[in-house]
C-alpha cells in the first residue's frame, strides 16, 4: 500500500486533468516534496536489529536517523542531530518521559493522609523515569553490533553500546505520545480533532 501511494504520488497530491477519450492524464499543478524515498521489504520475521542491518547498503557511510514509526512527537530533529555530533557516540536515543495516565500523590508520615497530589503528571510523578522514545541518530559503525536477522536492536546492540560508552541520550521534554494501544490511538485522535496536535508542523 505504501509503495502504491508513492508510485502514484503525483496523482494523490496534484491537480490533474483526465482526457478519457485519449486515455491521457495531464498534471496541472505539482504539490510534490523534493524527497527521494527508498522502500525496502525486510521480511515479516526479521527482528528490529535485523531490519536495520538489511538496509546497510543503502545507508553506506552516512549518519542516519531511525524511528519505529509508532509514536508522535514535536522533537526538534536538527537539534537532536547537532547534539549527537557533539557526543562522540555511535548512537543517540531520544529519552522521553511517558505521558501520565494516573494521578500521583505522596503519602504523609501517617500513611493515611496525602501530602501532595498531581493529576496525570509526566512520568506518573517520577521525574527520573526516562524511557526510550524511539527516535535515534545512528553512525554506520553501530551496525557492526547487529549480528543477524534475529538480533533485537533494543537488546544486545544498545546494551553493548551503553557498556562501551557509545550510547548517548538526548532528553526531550516536549510532546511525545506512543500509539501502541487503542487508548493511545484515541488520545492522538482527540489531539488531532481538537486542533492541538503538537506534532503537526506543516
Amino acid at each position: 500500500m505504501i509503495k502504491e501511494y508513492f508510485s502514484n504520488y503525483f496523482l494523490h497530491t496534484s491537480d490533474v486533468t483526465f482526457d478519457l477519450q485519449k486515455n491521457e492524464m495531464e498534471v496541472l499543478r505539482r504539490n510534490g516534496e523534493p524527497w527521494k524515498i527508498t522502500l525496502i521489504d525486510t521480511g515479516e520475521n526479521v527482528m528490529t536489529g535485523g531490519r536495520i542491518k538489511r538496509v546497510a547498503d543503502y545507508i553506506k557511510d552516512e549518519t542516519f536517523c531511525l524511528t519505529y514509526g509508532d509514536g508522535l512527537s514535536d522533537l526538534d530533529i536538527t537539534a537532536t542531530i547537532d547534539f549527537h555530533k557533539k557526543q562522540n557516540s555511535l548512537v543517540t536515543l531520544t529519552a522521553v518521559q511517558q505521558p501520565g495516565r494516573f494521578g500521583a500523590f505522596t503519602l504523609g508520615s501517617e500513611d493515611t493522609r496525602i501530602s501532595s497530589f498531581r493529576e496525570k503528571p509526566t512520568g506518573d510523578g517520577n521525574s527520573n523515569a526516562w524511557i526510550n522514545g524511539g527516535f535515534f541518530v545512528v553512525e554506520p559503525e553501530a551496525l557492526d553490533y547487529i549480528v543477524d536477522d534475529q538480533t533485537v536492536w533494543e537488546r544486545e546492540p544498545l546494551e553493548q553500546l551503553a557498556n562501551t560508552d557509545k550510547l548517548a541520550a538526548y532528553k526531550h521534554t516536549g510532546f511525545w505520545q506512543p500509539m501502541d494501544t487503542l487508548r493511545d490511538k484515541n488520545v492522538l485522535e482527540d489531539y488531532w480533532n481538537s486542533g492541538t496536535a503538537a506534532w503537526k508542523s506543516w
